[in-house]
């Protein structure tokens, strides 16, 4: 029997740069994460998938949902291990929005039925300001003839960094769990001190 990979530590398996930079969500940040890597060594990442599928058994979801690009991959894992169905939502930018938040995510919709009237957990690999977690559950909790209507439970992470996260699922009356936590700053463009200090902000994502 092969003996089981040792679980990491999750910052091992990315490359974190610290600088200024523009987050998905509109802010600036000092932690550029490289989340494409996450996911580049599928045998290293899947005990800390199952570490977060067993934090989430509690709840008795019916549909894992992953926000694309990594979160999906790491949500499809996670409802591996539990045994439920899998779902994904995928980023579009809202035209004519202004300020934070400027992009949504949506569940394709032949998925749609897949989360209608399910217990969801919302399943992301990292969380910072929340944008793709916060897309993901207003398009599965929105009401309407079209709408998903699902009934969102939890949402897991490997990782989450700062309060953003907590701040939003105590709002929202979800249970967060997370295999690891960090701190972290964020800061809107008007208030960023890196900006007021004249230090150049990278834009390595392509958000701007």
């Amino acid at each position: 029997m092969n003996a089981q990979p040792e679980q990491p530590e999750v910052l091992d398996l990315l490359a974190a740069r610290r600088g200024h930079f523009l987050l998905e969500s509109g802010h600036h940040g000092e932690v550029w994460l490289d989340l494409e890597l996450l996911c580049s060594q599928p045998r290293r990442v899947q005990p800390l998938c199952a570490d977060l599928a067993a934090r989430l058994s509690k709840y008795n979801v019916d549909v894992v949902c992953g926000p694309l690009v990594e979160g999906a991959f790491v949500g499809l894992m996670v409802a591996s291990e539990l045994g439920t169905q899998f779902s994904y939502s995928e980023r579009f930018m809202r035209p004519g929005h202004e300020g934070l938040f400027p992009a949504g995510y949506r569940i394709p919709a032949s998925l749609r039925p897949t989360v209608k009237g399910k217990r969801v957990a919302i399943v992301n690999d990292v969380i910072n300001a929340g944008s793709a977690v916060k897309g993901t559950y207003a398009d599965l909790t929105e009401s309407g003839e079209s709408a998903c209507g699902a009934n969102v439970v939890a949402i897991g992470a490997l990782l989450v960094l700062g309060s953003a996260a907590h701040e939003f699922a105590r709002a929202k009356g979800l249970e967060l769990e997370s295999v690891a936590q960090h701190r972290n700053r964020l800061w809107e463009p008007t208030t960023c001190p890196m900006c007021a200090s004249g230090m150049p902000l990278e834009d390595i994502g392509g958000f701007g």
